[in-house]
């Protein structure tokens, strides 16, 4: 099966092998499922959400312009803006709804699925993207990062773009696609910074792309190109670059501190990195390919890196430059150049730093599912029996299997209960909790113009109320005690005693007042 390149082209190629089309859209149409279905009671939408929404928030109705994006958990660096740009039409007409933005992620992720199929079917062919969409559509670990706003989570989308833009120009020779390699690069760097270990393999094909414009006499084009490239790369930076000039320079700074001077989290022992490249290699295939399942994660990741070495040096023995084996190596280097990379960190890696490899497994195994396929019926079988084995893994551990955490009805549920004990009258707010803060609440406490007032200690006269509505999230409640907990929100508040306390959603709700004898106050729950 040709891929089709226009309109017309597309309606026949439909129309010649509308079984195959039909296989698709089912998938696409389950994939659509997995990502949309009870979007609201499923997703995240804890203090990180609600920042993000309260900032996009004003900037739709204050106009407050936005040239940082949020705080990175480890290196005091912050990100760029651009997720918050890509919030805004979906906050906005929804209303400023939360799953607004929500649901443009879980379309976005969608869309990867169909370009998964598309790249798959163009370097491997087509029972091989059949495959590799149908595993991307219901991997549970995918499917958890496209079901909630967060910045990384428009990592597979882009990181997928910038791969293909960097094929069209280094294998097609087509240059203008460097200009769009530089765009979704830079969008991937504004989701997460260990998206920077794309940036070896962008060297790579860029240097050989070069020698390649030498050898057709088209030198002169590329550079141009790749001027204009770094030129579109820094507007889109540079909302971050004019934030960074304006305060001293703090995130190149802290980058540097980062990766050459304090940090203990980059590793420069060989052997620690040797050793590392495997927990890593096997880390994707568990999360992404076999459900979370540990031992056929391991025992699948060594295999394929096994074939596929072998299988790289037999091309490069053979000189096969056929535009599958090529698309096989590229897509080979990209994982395992990123794993290298990768292989340096020391700190644990978490699903979400591999936003920019999801789509790299689903890719290299439609390659091989394909290969699989020319040793006849055996191969047929095997290839069914293996995708079957993926899908059930995938499915058992599915995150629809598991109960909604009924977080945003939740936060709501508090934010009203807040705003109606206030009466009306100025308060400050705390959430006291393992992985949670107050941006959630905050969120909708603005939105619906509440009173309420963070404390500023440097204008504790102006931003100290008269009451402070304390949130305890803590599973056991007993560990509410919200007279003495050492948060800066509660601290900063003075001595208090507990005025009212109520139950609302799962949670535990005080309201404190001050309490100028000192006099300690436990609480103990029933």
């Amino acid at each position: 099966m040709k891929t089709p390149n226009s309109f017309t082209s597309t309606l026949k190629w439909v129309k010649d092998n509308k079984y195959y089309f039909l296989a698709i859209f089912l998938i696409v149409l389950l994939g659509g499922f997995f990502r949309l279905y009870r979007i609201s009671d499923y997703m995240t939408f804890l203090g990180d959400e609600g920042r993000d929404a309260l900032v996009v928030k004003r900037l739709i109705l204050d106009g407050d312009l936005v040239f940082v994006g949020p705080g990175t958990s480890v290196g005091n660096m912050y990100l760029g803006p651009f997720y918050y740009y890509f919030m805004a039409p979906f906050l906005f007409f929804s209303n400023f709804d939360p799953v607004g933005p929500a649901v443009g992620v879980a379309l976005l992720g969608v869309l990867t699925i169909i370009f998964v199929w598309y790249i798959s079917y163009k370097w491997s062919g087509g029972w091989g993207s059949i495959f590799a969409s149908f595993l991307y559509a219901i991997s549970p670990v995918v499917i958890v990062f496209s079901k909630h706003s967060w910045n990384p989570n428009i990592m597979p989308f882009f990181s997928l773009l910038f791969i293909y833009s960097i094929w069209k120009f280094w294998y097609e020779s087509k240059y203008n696609w460097i200009l769009v390699a530089s765009l979704s690069f830079a969008i991937c760097l504004q989701s997460h910074y260990l998206s920077l270990a794309l940036l070896p393999f962008l060297f790579v094909f860029l240097v050989l792309s070069f020698i390649k414009s030498v050898e057709t006499k088209k030198q002169r084009k590329f550079l141009i190109k790749l001027f204009l490239s770094f030129f579109v790369f820094l507007i889109l930076m540079s909302p971050l670059i004019i934030f960074d000039a304006k305060y001293n320079w703090r995130n190149i700074l802290a980058m540097r501190d980062f990766f050459f001077e304090k940090s203990s989290l980059v590793s420069v022992s060989l052997a620690s990195h040797f050793l590392r490249f495997f927990s890593v290699w096997e880390l994707i295939f568990i999360r992404l390919i076999t459900g979370k399942e540990v031992l056929v994660g391991k025992i699948t990741s060594y295999i394929f890196l096994l074939i596929s070495i072998l299988y790289s040096l037999y091309l490069i023995k053979k000189k096969d430059y056929s535009c599958k084996s090529l698309a096989f190596l590229f897509t080979f280097s990209w994982l395992l150049i990123s794993v290298l990379v990768l292989s340096f960190y020391k700190d644990a890696i978490y699903d979400h730093y591999l936003g920019f490899l999801f789509p790299a497994p689903f890719l290299i195994l439609a390659f091989w599912v394909e290969k699989l396929r020319k040793f006849g019926g055996v191969g047929i079988v095997f290839s069914f029996v293996l995708i079957f084995l993926f899908a059930v893994l995938d499915l058992l551990n599915s995150p629809l299997r598991s109960s909604p955490s009924y977080q945003m009805k939740r936060t709501i549920e508090v934010s009203k209960k807040i705003l109606d004990e206030s009466k009306g009258n100025r308060f400050n707010l705390a959430v006291i909790a393992e992985r949670n803060y107050e941006g959630a609440y905050l969120y909708f406490l603005e939105l619906w113009k509440a009173p309420v007032v963070i404390i500023d200690p440097q204008r504790a006269g102006e931003t100290i109320t008269e009451q402070l509505f304390v949130v305890c999230e803590y599973e056991d409640k007993n560990k509410c005690q919200p007279t003495s907990n050492p948060k800066a929100e509660v601290a900063n508040f003075g001595w208090s005693k507990i005025d009212k306390s109520w139950e609302v959603g799962g949670v535990i709700l005080f309201k404190l007042v001050h309490n100028p004898s000192g006099q300690p106050q436990y609480y103990e729950k029933e």
